[in-house]
């Protein structure tokens, strides 16, 4: 059984006229009334101030995710093409070429090495050069 706690309240006469009626109802009472019109009261209230706190941000993360979610295919779609395109212009290397892998080593440290620095200072290659 759920421990009642006893509250003391003043009502408008108008009001608690309108709670004596409903209690003078057979198998009604005054707490029950009460009860359930504080507990709906509540429910209202705090669904309603948690949507209002927090609904619009909430749809604008769903929004900014789904954008994110949208860009990153499209990376990824662009560079698959980009490595498919690059793999069927260039011939594979022959395997005594030492000199084609050596170049190809220094090449790929430049590309990392200018990713890295794109990255580190925020500069994206997309972007026309009006809004950079």
């Amino acid at each position: 059984m759920i421990a009642k706690v006893r509250h003391q309240l003043f009502l408008p006469k108008p009001l608690s006229d309108r709670l004596e009626a409903l209690a003078a109802k057979p198998g009604a009472s005054k707490s029950a009334i009460l009860a359930d019109a504080v507990v709906a009261w509540l429910d209202r209230r705090g669904g309603s101030e948690l949507d209002d706190r927090f609904g619009v941000r909430l749809d604008r993360l769903s929004a900014a995710l789904a954008r994110l979610e949208r860009d990153s295919h499209i990376t990824l779609e662009t560079l698959a093409l980009f490595i498919r395109y690059e793999l069927t212009i260039h011939l594979p290397l022959a395997e005594n070429d030492q000199a084609g892998r050596a170049l190809g080593r220094e090449r790929f440290e430049a590309f990392v090495t200018q990713v890295g620095r794109h990255v580190a200072s925020g500069r994206r290659t997309l972007v026309p050069e009006k809004e950079r």
